[in-house]
């Protein structure tokens, strides 16, 4: 076997999850960090340097080669020049990651998108194997989406393909995080799920307890997830006029809801497909992970070109 890994980090606004990962996808060691992003920009990129640094001394220690290093940020990033252009979560604006981390490690460095880099994941080791085109939806605070078509995932001429958040669905609905009231975002993510849920009954409730009181019979919870779920089918309608997949996987907190989720979220996309072929919905494999994977597959495909 060989004894080449990279090493791979998928940096988020709390924490970042690390590992070394062998060419075939299988993970042989991982590590979590938090990321502190309140000390600012320039403290996390130290920390991502550093991390990276000892994970790729501890694979030397264990007699393994690193190869090559993958980074997966949120926001907007510009892989081609494998700088992250802006991120809100850890107040990124124009970080040469690339440059940075081949100063500090000596190895060829991909810098990616969050999701882009879980959907690659999710589309050739996770759910949507063996489909050539897969559209990964995450739904947690927000809602992102990476389209995957023969293994790599869009990027989009400036950074930003995916954000079908950002979908109008409910014009002169609640406001969006972006300014524009309606955007899907705003109506079906865990957060906006919550929130609705407190302005109807004015007690706070996570979108995890809207579920479970949504299933228990009640009246106010059952509104605002069918709300949600009748939101959520329009943005998928979109997607799939949009992009034509064969699957759409689901992955971020939301779909840990199961069977209450896709049951009758799987029955409103039916209803909307008229001359479109409806895609496979299915939920993410991989978990957590699928980011962190995903950076892994961003350095090894950067050392295939």
């Amino acid at each position: 076997m060989s004894d080449r890994v990279v090493v791979a980090l998928d940096v988020g606004g709390t924490g970042m999850k690390c590992a070394l990962v062998r060419p075939d996808g299988s993970t042989l060691h991982t590590e979590r960090h938090p990321t502190d992003a309140g000390r600012g920009p320039d403290a996390v990129v130290d920390t991502i340097l550093a991390v990276a640094d000892g994970l790729a001394g501890k694979a030397r220690a264990d007699g393994l080669t690193p190869v090559a290093l993958g980074v997966v940020v949120p926001g907007v990033v510009d892989e081609a020049r494998g700088m992250a252009v802006w991120s809100a979560n850890v107040g990124f604006r124009n970080v040469p990651l690339r440059e940075l981390a081949w100063t500090r490690l000596g190895l060829p460095t991909a810098v990616g998108h969050d999701v882009r880099a879980g959907g690659l994941a999710e589309a050739r080791l996770g759910a949507g194997r063996g489909a050539g085109h897969v559209l990964f939806v995450a739904i947690g605070t927000g809602i992102a989406a990476a389209h995957v078509v023969g293994g790599s995932a869009a990027v989009g001429a400036h950074g930003a393909a995916g954000e079908i958040g950002h979908i109008l669905v409910r014009p002169g609905g609640p406001r969006c995080g972006c300014g524009r009231p309606g955007c899907l975002e705003a109506v079906a993510s865990a957060a906006a799920i919550a929130r609705r849920y407190a302005e109807l009954t004015g007690a706070p409730a996570s979108a995890a307890e809207v579920a479970d009181r949504a299933s228990a019979g009640e009246a106010v919870a059952g509104q605002v997830w069918r709300e949600a779920v009748e939101a959520l089918a329009d943005g998928l309608a979109t997607g799939q006029s949009l992009f034509d997949v064969e699957a759409v996987v689901l992955g971020g907190g939301l779909a840990r809801a199961g069977a209450r989720l896709f049951d009758p979220l799987r029955a409103a996309v039916h209803e909307r497909m008229t001359f479109h072929r409806e895609p496979r919905l299915v939920p993410a494999a991989l978990g957590d992970e699928a980011g962190c994977l995903g950076a892994a597959l961003l350095a090894l495909d950067s050392l295939e070109k």
